[in-house]
């Protein structure tokens, strides 16, 4: 028979079921100690509950299917109608192969104590048995389970979001390599090991166990198969997992964990992208630049700092807004890791990412984004502006993603100079205001929205009224009409020449 499928939720211990006064839950039968978990509650009187459940669940019965002592009930016809003990080695045996955790039986109203011989075949078959007193409500303990089950989902992010801060505070320390290792091998609880190419361990945290010769095996099975992770569990029980560490370089992170906790996972795999991007200074060359300059951004370090570094490789600059989910941690990880980067800046509403310009960028689904044209270094910030631009003309035209143009046109037939001195005469008037910078940044949003009013109030946050007013502020400050749509191609053509 099969294995029963675990639903993947934080799973809670049946202790702390338990340990809630206002339920008065009693265990009477069955093993007892932290490693009995429960996934979920589920209520339930058929004879037969193993089609019923998914495995990990508290069941829940008030013994309405109990046949009578005298067997009036169950058994086919013109057969003997099984005895107590039978029935119930049937029932919880059934329970059992289903993977259900623990049975919950209610003292009311059916039956007024629990019947002997199901406590017998509990124990018989280690399935924790709990008493649920007439007081206490079915609903009232599946609230309760799924209540603990959301506290140990909520702790889980915290324990991700902080393990997330503190290995990247690590990667910045003076030996950034080991220090990453310490810090996942206490995240984890178990040993942390980054072997070279040859197979050979580099370093390692964490204390030794019978888990390391299978974990060095695991990361040697990795490189052989060209294959990105690989899990295995070792004779002592111990989770194993192993990943690669870059393309093609050889360099493997393997783990070894005594449990294997849902965020373990993320964990390993932030891990994972700071210890590729620290042994990428093993490469040469041009490699060893960039990977020491995406290490510096990724801690933090001005773009000034690190464009010598990385000469004239071209980036791309996204803006992103999440259509739904919660702006956090987790989200903008998720989203770098869609992106192919681990250059992520989460603001107060809005991630930045900065990706290579050799991956062009595509939608998300759950986000909507704005992208630069590609710019080195020096021109980050330029091409900062270009994305914050571009992702406020795709929300307000609904679009997943809008790139900043950068194709050759007829601007580019007139020199450079001279096309930014005549941007600089013909917008001097507004540039001149004491509102300037919302006056030419309203001017920008609402030419490049074909003029449309509510779009560009959603492009930037304001009022349509709002729009209206600073437009008209515009047209009187440059004496001109601005329905006139050679007047508005002349503004474009300053405006992105400016």
């Amino acid at each position: 028979m099969p294995e029963p499928a675990v639903p993947p939720t934080p799973p809670v211990p049946l202790a702390a079921l338990l340990a809630r006064e206002d339920l008065a839950l009693r265990q009477i039968a069955g093993p007892t100690g932290p490693g009995i978990v429960l996934h979920g509650a589920h209520t339930s009187e058929m004879a037969d509950p193993y089609p019923y459940l998914l495995g990990g669940e508290l069941l829940l019965t008030a013994g309405v299917h109990i046949p009578d002592a005298t067997g009036s009930a169950g058994g086919a016809p013109g057969r003997a109608k099984p005895g107590p003990g039978e029935y119930f080695e049937d029932y919880v045996s059934r329970i059992v192969a289903a993977g259900g955790a623990a049975l919950g039986f209610g003292l009311a109203p059916v039956h007024d104590t629990v019947p002997r011989a199901l406590v017998a075949a509990c124990e018989a078959y280690e399935l924790p048995l709990l008493e649920v007193p007439p007081q206490t409500t079915f609903s009232a303990v599946a609230r309760a389970v799924w209540q603990l089950m959301e506290r140990a989902r909520t702790a889980e992010l915290r324990r991700v979001t902080e393990a997330q801060q503190s290995l990247a505070a690590a990667a910045s320390r003076p030996d950034p390599v080991p220090s990453v290792l310490r810090q996942l091998a206490q995240r984890i609880g178990g040993r942390a090991v980054l072997y070279g190419p040859e197979g050979t361990e580099i370093a390692g945290a964490g204390q030794a166990s019978a888990a390391d010769v299978p974990l060095a095996g695991l990361a040697r099975l990795l490189v052989s198969r060209a294959s990105a992770t690989a899990s295995d569990t070792a004779p002592d029980g111990a989770h194993l997992a192993a990943y690669a560490l870059g393309a093609g370089r050889g360099f493997v992170l393997a783990v070894a964990a005594p449990r294997r906790e849902p965020g373990d996972h993320t964990i390993a795999s932030v891990a994972a992208v700071l210890l590729s991007l620290l042994t990428g200074e093993h490469q040469s060359g041009s490699g060893a630049a960039r990977s020491s300059a995406l290490v510096r951004l990724l801690l933090g370090a001005a773009p000034a700092e690190v464009a010598p570094l990385l000469g004239d490789e071209r980036w791309l600059v996204v803006h992103a807004r999440p259509d739904a989910q919660a702006l956090g941690p987790l989200a903008a990880s998720a989203l770098g890791a869609g992106l192919g980067s681990p250059l992520v800046d989460l603001a107060k509403d809005v991630v930045r990412v900065l990706v290579p310009a050799g991956r062009a960028p595509r939608p998300q689904p759950g986000w909507t984004l704005g992208v630069s044209a590609d710019a080195a270094p020096a021109d980050w910030p330029a091409a900062d502006a270009q994305a914050a631009r571009a992702l406020a003309r795709a929300r307000a035209t609904r679009a997943p993603l809008v790139r900043h143009g950068s194709g050759a046109g007829l601007r580019d037939l007139v020199p450079d100079d001279e096309a930014r001195a005549h941007a600089r005469a013909l917008l001097a008037p507004v540039e001149a205001s004491t509102a300037s910078a919302a006056l030419v940044e309203t001017l920008r949003t609402w030419l490049s929205l074909h003029g449309s009013w509510d779009r560009t109030a959603v492009a930037l946050s304001v009022h349509r009224n709002t729009v209206r007013q600073r437009i008209a502020r515009c047209a009187a400050l440059l004496g001109t009409d601005l329905d006139d749509p050679d007047v508005r191609m002349e503004l474009w053509f300053a405006l992105k020449r400016r």
